[in-house]
């Protein structure tokens, strides 16, 4: 009989036999569906964080932090160095010929979640006039925008979902000073996670005279190099000038870099003990079909598809509970909400992305956990001897 066809014939044999060993083949399903479970769960977390960072700017978008800094919370730009980064080359104007670009001032102030209670770094941005022609992806939602001046705020919709106290008309107190919720508003980026107020005003609560950075708007996104060229060797000016884009990237990167090595961590630590509890079961298993095993030698057939039959077996129970993880995993996390803590020390709210990508890596793992689990019993099965397997009861 050719190879093929025994491999058909012993797949079909042990398929049909599956019903006999349904306790010891949910130990692998189950097993298997935990790591995938958690694996895509954690890596999805990390994806969704990174790919809300990642969406904020725009190729036509620099930020102006101090020489040096970071992040915004360290950096420092005087009201005179503000003038001298506006009058940059290559940044756009409005209609009204006035340069689009937003000196904006970064407060961090204690919000409780609305999940826990427990106060939680929520960050308040201090926007120039100019913030809606800088950043055209800003939309109202509802309410109105603040007022230049006044103590009112503009929530993001992230914000306002995660944290108490910021649906329209609510007061929030600042530094000891009312501020009024006027409206909100959706980016699709982490600017979500942000509550907005004119920058003027929340430098007087705050009792501040300096900025935190300056974001504008090119006319062209090549021009980023001749305003990067005239900005740090002006010597009037201690600057460094990014791609909004690169930014906002590098400022996800640490976390991201985190989450992957706990997801791995956590899979490889789960992984080695489904992988025993794979083995196990597959030794039970080729124990309990000694004798048809051998029989099945016996009368010809070969030991090659023998080993394929018992590690493709393994395989498939390992699959099967690769997609029920993965599929677990997808339904309870796949655009969950939550909040972590950013590189400004205050919260960025995101959602978990569980991408196709991201799947098929995690049944990967699943099949290679199948794999390893299946293949010394394989081995076990096709070399037992053939009198000590016949005797086998």
């Amino acid at each position: 009989m050719p190879a093929l066809n025994q491999l058909v014939s012993l797949c079909w044999l042990g398929l049909g036999t599956l019903g006999s060993r349904l306790a010891s083949a949910l130990v692998i399903v189950v097993g298997i569906a935990g790591v995938v479970g958690v694996l895509v769960a954690l890596l999805a977390m990390g994806a969704g964080f990174e790919a809300t960072l990642v969406a904020t700017g725009a190729p036509d978008q620099a930020i102006v932090l101090r020489g040096g800094a970071n992040a915004e919370l360290s950096s420092s730009i005087d009201r005179q160095d503000v003038t001298v980064i506006s009058a940059g080359p290559g940044i756009a104007r409005d209609e009204r010929g006035r340069p689009i670009v937003s000196a904006e001032v970064v407060v961090v102030v204690n919000i409780p979640k609305k999940a826990t209670g427990t106060d939680a770094n929520v960050e308040i941005r201090g926007v120039g006039p100019e913030v809606y022609a800088l950043r055209p992806n800003v939309r109202i939602t509802s309410g109105r925008a603040f007022t230049p001046g006044r103590h009112e705020l503009l929530v993001g919709r992230g914000a306002a979902g995660q944290f108490a106290g910021l649906a329209t008309g609510a007061t929030l107190t600042l530094n000891q000073e009312p501020w009024t919720v006027v409206g909100t508003f959706e980016s699709g980026d982490a600017h979500e996670s942000e509550i907005w107020a004119d920058a003027e005003a929340l430098q007087s609560t705050y009792r501040r005279n300096a900025f935190q950075s300056v974001t504008v708007r090119l006319e062209r996104p090549e021009l980023i190099t001749p305003l990067e060229a005239a900005l740090t060797t002006d010597p009037r000016l201690h600057v460094d000038v990014t791609p909004t884009l690169e930014y906002y990237a590098t400022q996800s990167e640490r976390l991201r870099k985190l989450i992957d090595f706990l997801a791995t961590t956590v899979a490889v630590i789960m992984a080695i003990g489904a992988t025993f509890g794979a083995l196990n079961t597959m030794y039970a298993a080729v124990a309990a079909r000694a004798r048809e095993v051998a029989m099945l030698r016996a009368i010809g057939f070969a030991s090659g598809p023998i080993v394929v039959s018992v590690m493709l077996e393994a395989m498939l129970l390992a699959l099967l509970g690769g997609a029920i993880g993965a599929g677990l995993a997808w339904a309870i996390f796949d655009r969950y909400t939550v909040s972590t803590l950013g590189a400004n020390f205050s919260q960025v709210v995101f959602a978990f992305q569980v991408s196709p990508g991201l799947v098929a890596r995690a049944l990967g793992l699943a099949l290679l956990i199948g794999l390893a689990g299946g293949l010394l019993p394989a081995l076990r099965a096709a070399r037992a001897p053939l009198t000590d397997a016949l005797r086998a009861s």
